[in-house]
Parts: structure tokens; sequence; C-alpha cells
């Protein structure tokens, strides 16, 4: 059956860059805002460990409410059974996240370490079976995040109390310059 709905031209990334131009200062605004949190993140990283567990509580509680909800609509018992179960163990985590969020960080933070240096082998083994100009930057990430999460395990579980919060800071720095370049390159192409 053919669709009925007229086709929308999607807009050239000129034609975007033209319509948002106008608005460079809000991209610029917004991008000293998350490089001030960003740095704030950095001082007070032990706050802002905690913070972000609260944050990852929050959504595991919701994601296990939805979970539920769809679950409860399947129509299969096998189904209903394992999707109520996984929602309650979301919201059983998320609840004693929210509890004990230092215990929670330091959870975290052991799987952030072990998710870091998976990742890092499984890039460097990708790297190493690629026959194009990225394989070199891709083995050298693949080695780079291995050795942020080799490090992360090491000092594992003194260093629970800052990590979260200290990643949350570089990221939120980064975002920054990042929202603050495009909002300047809007600027200089108007």
């Amino acid at each position: 059956m053919p669709s009925t709905l007229p086709q929308r031209k999607v807009p050239s990334l000129g034609t975007a860059m033209e319509n948002l131009k106008h608005r460079w200062g809000w991209f610029v605004g917004l991008g000293v805002l998350a490089m001030v949190f960003g740095a704030v993140a950095l001082v007070m990283d032990v706050h802002a460990t905690i913070t972000t567990v609260y944050i990852i509580a929050v959504f595991m509680i919701i994601a296990g409410g939805t979970e539920i909800m769809v679950g409860v609509g399947s129509r299969t018992w096998g189904r209903f059974f394992l999707m109520v179960l996984a929602g309650l163990l979301y919201i059983v985590g998320g609840s004693f996240a929210l509890a004990q969020p230092i215990k929670a960080a330091i959870v975290l933070t052991l799987m952030l370490g072990a998710s870091l240096l998976t990742a890092g082998i499984v890039r460097i083994y990708i790297g190493t079976h690629m026959h194009s100009h990225a394989r070199s930057l891709v083995i050298v990430g693949g080695v780079v995040t291995s050795l942020v999460g080799l490090l992360i395990i090491l000092g594992w579980p003194n260093n629970s109390y800052a990590i979260l919060g200290t990643l949350l800071g570089i990221d939120l720095l980064f975002t920054g310059m990042m929202w603050v370049g495009f909002g300047l390159r809007l600027k200089n192409h108007a």
C-alpha cells in the first residue's frame, strides 16, 4: 500500500546553519554554562559523584517502572514475568543507590573501570583487524581507553568517591568548549 503522506525535504547543513546563525549567542552561553558546571564538578568531585549517582538512580527507577508497565501489557506469561522481574531489579538497584550513594558509587566505579578496560581491548582487537588508514587511530583509542579503565580498577575502591564526578566535570568542560566553538562558528558563518 503506497504512502499518502507528503514527503518533507530535509534541509541541508548549510540551510540549518543559516537558520541558526542569529542564535549563536545562545550556543556560546550554553557552552560557557557547561564549562562553569564542569569546573565546579572538578573542584567538588565528591559532591558531583554523589549527584551523578542520584541521577543514575532516578533513571533506573523510571526505567524499572517503564519495564513493569510494558511487562504488564505483555501477551505471554514468560515475557510478563521477565519484564516485571527486570523492572523490579531496576527499582531495587535505583532505590539502593538513592539510599546508599557512596556504596553505589563504589559499585558504579568498578563497573565503569571494567567497561572501559573491556571496550579498549575490543577496540584494539578491531583495530588490528582493520585494513584502512583509521587503523592506528582505533588502536591508539583502544589503548587509551584500556589504560583509563585499568587505572580506575587499580585505584578502586579508594578512587570511587571522585572518579564519577571528575569524569562528569571533564565531560562538561569538553561539551562546553564544543558548544562555544559551534556558537562562534555560527557567528562567523553569519
